[in-house]
């Protein structure tokens, strides 16, 4: 690919075509799938966003966030604190991720599309808008990201980058967008975000740390401010994906830059990408959902004793061995680590019959009890599994009991994808276990009705009532 700018105008970048759909693309061009989809991604993230809310990352934020000031223009969930748009974005988008059980969709590269929506939610707060907006940029939001997670080969994963390497470039679209923004100043709002927003793989490797839920937010609040100072004027490189020392440049291995641009949905008989993405049902690291269901199929169809066992053998491609099963995941020391950590899934898995948010407090997590159930857990490459991602996601489980008797189960495809999708009664319950004890179980089930019928709201001031800690 030649680098030679020179003679490019800013309608020859690929950052003008997306620009330009997100400019033009309106909520009557929405297809009533994507709609829906929207409004049950909506639901899902606004659930983990109130869990979320209570988190110690959340909290530390948030004082920095008071610390800092801020005109009180912006709602944050659960607290109700008023900040500028720009913080709201971060702290929401914070608030979504922190528990790692917002949505999830992995090609060549993984990605949450659902801790983007706080661009939109921010800017639709401020200038008032309402329902329809905020599902037009969760839309736009989930259309672009889920794209930048198959436009490069084999991932900026696999070569140490984080995908919120990709969010710096979609955030600003969105909330460009949602201010009303032409294709040109969208674009400039591209440049801004993306030339300081490259994040590294070490947030996910080894132990982890705060920021492992935090470089997405930080991508967020980058390209909502990117936006603000596009709409002031400001300007940014229009070359920043495929232009000399840009994305494409930079990373310099293969991209399949079509995966961006074609077929981009202009009208409510395209498809759209939001249909295809996942929701997670456990609240722990993508890859680490087939292998906990294969397991926990096999624990509650045969009733088995974690005393009784004595190996559980775990079959998955190699990136989840390398990410889930690394020396660092066998001792977690914190919630970061231990989510992201396929042994600790499996032991607590098999200790509680069950993995839901209570098992990743801290109480639970240093219980050393768990430690001897860990050790039993030994994580191996598939190559025959390599070649079905990532269309499946396949896992092979077999426990090996004490007296040699051995129980074996596969999943290709996780609870929660679209293969085999979340019901509307799923994402409530578990909003509810999120939610109920910071809003209260009257107002989730209000928060329900309000989000699945959200077009109908002319502005978010009642949503942001109801998102708001309740005296329970």
């Amino acid at each position: 690919m030649s680098h030679d700018d020179r003679s490019k105008k800013q309608t020859d970048f690929i950052s003008w075509r997306l620009a330009q759909w997100a400019s033009n693309l309106k909520y009557e061009d929405l297809s009533a799938d994507a709609v829906r989809s929207a409004k049950l991604f909506l639901f899902d993230s606004f659930g983990c966003a109130l869990g979320g809310s209570q988190q110690e990352d959340v909290r530390i934020m948030l004082d920095y966030a008071k610390a800092q000031g801020g005109k009180p223009v912006c709602t944050v969930f659960g607290s109700g604190y008023k900040t500028d748009p720009v913080m709201a974005a971060l702290l929401n988008s914070l608030c979504i991720r922190a528990m790692d059980y917002n949505d999830i969709y992995w090609k060549q590269d993984p990605s949450h599309p659902s801790d983007i929506i706080p661009a939109a939610l921010s800017i639709c707060e401020m200038k008032g808008l309402g329902g329809k907006d905020l599902i037009l940029g969760t839309i736009i939001g989930h259309e672009l990201e889920m794209r930048f997670c198959e436009a490069a080969v084999p991932g900026v994963r696999e070569y140490g980058w984080h995908h919120a390497t990709l969010t710096a470039f979609v955030s600003p679209v969105v909330a460009g967008r949602m201010l009303g923004l032409s294709a040109q100043q969208i674009q400039h709002a591209m440049g801004i975000s993306a030339s300081h927003s490259c994040s590294l793989g070490a947030v996910t490797a080894g132990k982890l740390t705060m920021m492992k839920n935090t470089v997405d937010p930080m991508a967020v609040r980058g390209g909502v401010e990117a936006a603000l100072l596009a709409a002031r004027g400001y300007t940014g490189p229009e070359h920043i994906m495929d232009g000399k020392e840009g994305l494409t440049h930079v990373f310099g291995h293969a991209w399949n830059l079509a995966k961006l641009t074609d077929l981009l949905p202009t009208a409510s008989g395209y498809h759209y990408k939001i249909l295809d993405c996942g929701m997670k049902s456990f609240p722990i690291e993508a890859l680490s959902h087939a292998p906990l269901t294969a397991m926990m199929k096999i624990v509650k169809e045969q009733r088995i004793d974690p005393d009784d066992v004595a190996q559980i053998k775990v079959e998955v491609i190699a990136r989840a061995a390398d990410i889930l099963g690394d020396p660092a995941k066998y001792r977690p020391t914190g919630k970061e680590t231990a989510d992201h950590s396929l042994p600790y899934s499996l032991a607590v898995g098999l200790a509680d019959g069950m993995v839901t948010p209570l098992q990743f407090r801290s109480q639970r997590i240093s219980d050393p009890l768990l430690i001897p159930i860990m050790d039993k857990v030994k994580v191996v490459a598939n190559d025959e599994f390599e070649k079905l991602f990532p269309e499946y996601q396949p896992s092979r489980v077999t426990i090996t009991l004490t007296d040699g008797t051995q129980y074996q189960h596969r999943v290709d495809v996780p609870k929660g994808d679209p293969r085999d999708p979340m019901t509307e009664d799923e994402i409530a319950v578990k909003f509810n276990a999120l939610g109920r004890d910071v809003v209260g179980e009257t107002n989730c089930n209000h928060l329900r009705e309000l989000i699945l019928n959200i077009e109908h709201q002319a502005t978010l001031g009642r949503l942001f009532g109801l998102m708001t800690k309740q005296s329970i």
